[in-house]
This record gives C-alpha cells, structure tokens and sequence, in this order.
C-alpha cells in the first residue's frame, strides 16, 4: 500500500473547498448527517411517519439540500409546474467548517493473496489538537470496518453513520467493475463527512488517527484495540441479558415509543426500497425498449415512401423520449434510491442502539434484584449500582440527544428525496409532452396542407 503523506497547508477554513467531489480539494457535502449545522428545519413534523401502512445491495448516498416551506407562490416567478418545485428549495449559505474530508482516487492492489482497492482519504482541518493542516492518506474498506467498530465501541448509543455493505448481490454488479467502485466510493465519502460533522464523533480519537496515520501507525494502533477474548465477553454479556430479561423492567417510555417508531418505520422504509428498486428496474427495461424501438421506424422508411417524414418524426420523438428516460433514471438512482437504502441500513442501527440500551439498564435491573435478595456483600452492589445508575443516565441522555437530530435530519432528507424526484417527473414529462405536441403539430399542419392541393383543380 502507498505510503501517506502530510501537506503543511493554510490553517483557516470557510465554506467548501473548489473542485469537484473526485478531486483531492473535492467539495464536502453539506449537512445532512446527525448533528451537523443546517439551515433552520422545516416547521416540526408529525412524531410519526406519513406513509401507508446471502448478500446485500451496494448503495450509495445522496447529496442534500435545505428546504423551506411556502404557503404562497410569488407572483413574480412563473407558475408552471417546475418552478412551483424550485421555490420549496433554497442553497444553503455558507458556513464555517473546520474539518474537510474527500474520499477520491481508487487503486486496485493485486496481491498473491487477496485484491483489493484503497482509497485517498484527504482532509483539511483548521484544528488546534492536529499537527498540521492537511493529510492525505490510503485506506482500504477494512479500515473504514474498523472505525465504525471502534466508534460503536466507544459511544455505544449513539448513533453511528452506516457504511456501504460489504457486498453486493450476484449479477447486479462485479465487485472491482468502475461503477461499484464509484458507488463505494461515495458511500465512504458521505461516512467520513457525517461523522466529521457530528458534535460528539468528530472528536473521537480513532477518527483522527484514521485521517492522519501513514499505514504501519494505523495497523500498529489497531493490534492495541480490544482482544478476541474481550469482544467475546461483551458478546456473551449482551446474549445472556436477552436471554434473562426477554425486556427491561423500567424501560423509560421514551424509548418504547422509539421502539415502537421504529419498529413501523422498519417496516414502511423496506417496503419502500423494494418497490422503488422493482419500479427503477422496470424504468430500465422500458428505456432498453425504447431506445430498439425508434431505429425499427427508421428502417421502415426504406420501403414506405410515402410516409418517409412521419416515420422520421416518430424516430426522433422516440428518441428525445428515450434520453428522457435516461435522465429520470439517473434522477431516481442519484436522489431517491441512495436515500431511501441509506435510511434502511440506519433503522437497522437504531435497532442495535436501543439494544445496547436495554442491556446497560437490564444490568442495572438485574444489580437491584441482587441487593434485595443479598445482605451479604451489600456495600459492593450499592457501589456497582451507584456505576451502573450514572451510566444509563448517560446511555439515555446520549441517544436522546441523537435521536433528536436523527430524526429531523431523516425528515429533511426524505423531503428533499421526494421533491428532487417530484421535479424530476415533472421536467420528464412536460419533455416528452412538449417533443409530441411539436410532432402532431408538423403533421396537421402537412396534413391539412395535402388536402388543400387535393382540393385544387
């Protein structure tokens, strides 16, 4: 693996870096992760969502971006359907960052024993507690596992962006093929900027040691993380309160109503995906269709003479629909299905967090019962209590506070999600609207043309 190397830069930061996303100066997303600072949200939404009742996807994430709600259209902007769209949104303004990251530069590295692809990992940081203002490292997916487990490990309730899967179901893409390099590489790029922009995760010190150390300080760091034997404890720990408890005696009612919130939002959001998945793979198949569709009236010209300039006209109209198609595709692939998957993989974490909730809090229950049943050894379960107590006080403060920006960062993606695609349906279909108006047009117009010469004497 390429060495890593530190960049003395400029140390103040404002706004978002010039240059594309692929770029090492590549433009971080803005906002949309917990905890980030946005534009003011949108007035509160309802607590509960408005929806009716072997191996994963790969997926990528979307970009983001702040809406307002209007009551009324300015009378100053026309009122077609597209620009009624555009005045829900708004750019977000500027904001001062002091920690930039871009995810760019795939390699493949083939070994005697494995192949894999590293990524350039490059961030620009204005940082008292770092030594210098620039860093551009090489990481492999495995490193990214690790960090997520080491964020986990350490803020066990809160709640820790998702990363891509590690792979993708058969004879929907190959695992080294351009386009699921590009989609993981966007995933990894969306992982480290939500964390970079959460309160409490930024400032973790596994995710600065994953930005700044060359290889061999990475892997040296990673050996000095908890052992087999010890993961194994938490695991057998955390099996056993299920197993006992079945469910917490003094679960706060908080977090059985997030419970059960998120039990229907499961539900209702892998409904959701999968229809949308099956809708896009639809879409794709009537695009093939169409784009063998209009050829087959160009070739028909050759032996109808006379209907030579329809012909061409349907072809064309067929293929302006056809590159229509592609657009909405494209719209539908870059804005809604990265969403929605990317919420599928969070309710499975939010799962996992409430989880380790419980198990602190059916500790707690189980050192209770234990203190009411023993007299002997009371002043050491009185001090494990008083422990156990400050720590779920903690888990429960911690995953509030989450749960909070969780939720309004969700409902402003799903919005955002939903307009993006309401205005591209719309745009798609005043296209293929306007492309057969101007078709009929035409041939009325020879239409009535040839019947006036037929008219004459």
């Amino acid at each position: 693996m390429e060495a890593e190397s530190r960049v003395p830069g400029p140390p103040p930061l404002s706004g978002s870096p010039a240059g594309s996303e692929g770029g090492a100066t590549a433009a971080a997303p803005r906002p949309s992760a917990p905890g980030a600072a946005r534009a003011p949200p949108p007035p509160a939404a309802p607590e509960e969502l408005a929806f009716d009742d072997d191996e994963e996807d790969l997926e990528v994430f979307s970009k983001d971006t702040s809406l307002t709600e209007a009551n009324s259209f300015s009378p100053l902007i026309p009122t077609s359907p597209s620009s009624m769209i555009n005045q829900y949104k708004f750019e977000d303004e500027p904001e001062l960052r002091d920690l930039l990251i871009s995810v760019d530069d795939p390699e493949s590295h083939i070994t005697a024993i494995e192949t894999f692809v590293t990524y350039r990992v490059v961030t620009k940081t204005s940082r008292g507690e770092f030594d210098s203002s620039e860093y551009e490292v090489r990481r492999r997916y495995q490193d990214f596992l690790w960090l997520k487990s080491r964020l986990e490990e350490a803020h066990p309730t809160l709640i820790i962006p998702p990363l891509p899967e590690k792979f993708i179901m058969k004879g929907m893409v190959e695992r080294f093929s351009d386009e699921f390099i590009e989609t993981r590489r966007k995933a990894l790029h969306k992982f480290l900027n939500r964390i970079a922009e959460h309160p409490t995760l930024t400032f973790n010190e596994d995710f600065k040691i994953f930005l700044t150390a060359q290889a061999w300080e990475l892997s040296s760091h990673k050996k000095q993380g908890p052992g087999l034997f010890s993961r194994m404890g938490q695991t057998v720990r955390a099996v056993a309160c299920s197993v006992r408890g079945g469910g917490v005696k003094n679960r706060p009612h908080m977090f059985t109503d997030i419970n059960d919130y998120m039990e229907t939002f499961n539900q209702k959001i892998n409904l959701i995906d999968r229809i949308s998945q099956r809708i896009y793979k639809e879409e794709r198949g009537y695009y093939c269709e169409m784009k063998e569709y209009g050829p087959i009236h160009t070739l028909w010209c050759a032996s109808e003479e006379d209907l030579v300039d329809s012909l061409k006209g349907v072809a064309s109209c067929i293929d302006k629909c056809c590159k229509a198609t592609e657009n909405r595709m494209a719209g539908l692939s870059e804005n809604l299905l990265p969403v929605l998957h990317e919420y599928v993989l969070y309710s499975e974490i939010l799962t996992g967090v409430l989880k380790r909730r419980d198990q602190i809090q059916a500790e707690l229950d189980s050192k209770v019962d234990a203190l009411s049943n023993k007299k002997a050894e009371k002043d050491l379960l009185t001090e494990e209590i008083g422990n156990l107590e400050d720590k779920v006080e903690c888990a429960n403060n911690a995953l509030k506070a989450d749960w909070d920006r969780w939720k309004q960062n969700m409902q402003h993606d799903m919005k955002t999600a939903f307009l993006n695609v309401t205005e591209n349906n719309i745009h798609y279909y005043e296209q293929c609207l306007a492309t057969w108006e101007s078709f009929l047009t035409s041939q009325t117009v020879d239409l009535h043309l040839g019947e006036d010469s037929e008219d004459k004497p």
